[in-house]
């Protein structure tokens, strides 16, 4: 029998939770809609996100009294019961973005999990420099990021030198060109020389949404490289699963009896 995915491991401890909860069964809408990039990121001063350039989106699925978000190239909009969403089969991009948005929105609601909400305006300016510290400080000399983030791409280049950062993506846009003395390699045949050259490595939470995020976590293992996953969509699986995550300015919202936002 094949062992369980991250996210098929998420899935049965979010069964279990609901049903403990007693929200198995109930009326619980789940609204998930791709957010417009102004909605999501606000009006950065940089313009090079991946959402501001339309190769990803936001999503965002509403549970009980909050609001949950995830990113996905693969954008989608439905609504219905809190049990069809985690009946979801997890083979595609479209199911696995619903299930991590409407997962940090459940956690969020029942007070489990804070910052799932994106950080908008100059937030993830603020975010990125934090992120280099972070790294600075537990030691690494070399870090590796899977996921082109600008701004994060920037501070850790202006942290550790460009000869002390590796960085992979997916987006064949971005495979081959030189960012902040970086050069982007292909994330799907480069990232394992990536783990192998850096001592600390950071993984987008977009890796859970697109399919990738295992065999990452299989290879960091294998070397005994410690993995941080960065940004809002992974923050319910983190917190299952006992994962590290970094998301500094991330924002959580629920919504007291009355309606009105309490925001953390």
């Amino acid at each position: 029998m094949a062992a369980m995915t991250v996210l098929e491991q998420s899935q049965d401890r979010m069964r279990a939770l609901v049903a403990r909860r007693h929200l198995d069964h109930a009326a619980v809408a789940v609204t998930a809609r791709p957010l417009t990039p102004e909605e999501a990121i606000g009006a950065p001063t940089r313009r090079d996100y991946p959402i501001l350039e339309g190769k990803e989106r936001v999503i965002q699925a509403t549970v009980l009294n909050a609001r949950g978000q995830a990113f996905t190239d693969s954008p989608s909009d439905i609504s219905c019961q809190l049990g069809e969403v985690l009946a979801l089969p997890l083979d595609r991009t479209r199911n696995r973005a619903i299930f991590l948005a409407t997962m940090n929105a459940v956690l969020c609601s029942l007070n489990m999990v804070e910052g799932v909400l994106h950080c908008k305006d100059e937030a993830p300016e603020r975010c990125a420099a934090k992120i280099a510290k972070k790294a600075r400080g537990q030691g690494a000399r070399t870090v590796g990021l899977i996921g082109l983030n600008p701004a994060i791409a920037e501070a850790l280049a202006r942290e550790f030198g460009p000869d002390a950062v590796c960085i992979t993506d997916l987006n064949p846009r971005n495979i081959g060109q030189c960012r902040f003395g970086v050069a982007i390699w292909d994330g799907r045949t480069e990232t394992h020389r990536l783990i192998s050259a850096c001592d600390l490595i950071l993984v987008t939470g977009t890796a859970l949404a697109n399919g990738t995020f295992d065999a990452i976590l299989q290879w960091t293992g294998t070397q005994a490289k410690p993995l941080v996953v960065f940004g809002i969509t992974g923050a319910g699986v983190c917190q299952l699963l006992g994962m590290e995550r970094w998301c500094f300015e991330a924002q959580t919202e629920i919504r007291n009896n009355r309606g009105s936002p309490c925001s953390v």
